[in-house]
């Protein structure tokens, strides 16, 4: 008896639709993509196994490095748009400088600095990827210019008073893992005098050990 021979079926797949999700899904995560910018004072911060997520505003964050010449140097930053407006505004009054309206506005939307107050305005005026490469000496912390302690001192004043006394502003500490323990402690007497005795470590993840 004859066999008989089956017709055969191409079994190739149209894979058009699924191109079409690949890229949509692409062009998605491109367009909501934001691009981390360069930080000014990079900082190394020490591994913990501990996650806990800082606020998104009413935070103050004093990062503590080290310049390519080693020299350690205090960067401030504070999360919140009306808060660092207020706050800036608190400080010219303190210290006898003038800020304009398009100062407050531009300071608002930066990130950490570190430089003396009277020079701020020449970073707030540079464009964000040029900041980053813009020297900045760091905040003094010196006892005849201690300016981070103004800082600290207004900013917790202007978060109180913008959020009517219901908060207070938190504190955040991101040193450097090799920077060495004198100046961390001296942020810490920043603090102390100031009775702040409760602030966060700012720490990179590490896997926990088996």
């Amino acid at each position: 008896m004859a066999k008989l021979k089956m017709k055969k079926k191409s079994t190739s797949t149209d894979m058009t639709a699924m191109c079409d999700v690949a890229f949509l899904l692409l062009t998605f995560f491109i367009l909501t993509a934001t691009a981390k910018v360069p930080e000014a004072l990079p900082v190394d911060t020490p591994s913990s196994t501990v996650l806990t997520k800082l606020p998104d505003s009413d935070l103050a964050i004093i990062s503590v490095g080290k310049d390519k010449e080693g020299k350690s140097k205090v960067f401030f930053d504070l999360k919140g748009r009306e808060l660092r407006k207020q706050t800036l505004t608190g400080m010219g009054a303190k210290l006898g400088v003038q800020f304009s309206d398009d100062d407050l506005e531009k300071f608002a939307l930066m990130d950490d600095f570190g430089v003396p107050l009277e020079n701020l305005q020449q970073i707030i005026q540079l464009k964000a990827a040029d900041r980053t490469k813009a020297p900045q000496p760091g905040i003094p912390i010196d006892s005849l210019n201690n300016q981070l302690k103004e800082w600290l001192l207004i900013s917790r004043r202007a978060a109180i008073d913008l959020s009517g006394g219901e908060k207070e502003l938190q504190i955040a500490i991101k040193g450097d893992a090799k920077e060495d323990y004198p100046q961390i402690k001296k942020i810490m007497d920043i603090l102390q005098d100031q009775k702040i005795n409760s602030f966060n470590l700012v720490t990179g993840m590490r896997g926990k050990d088996f």
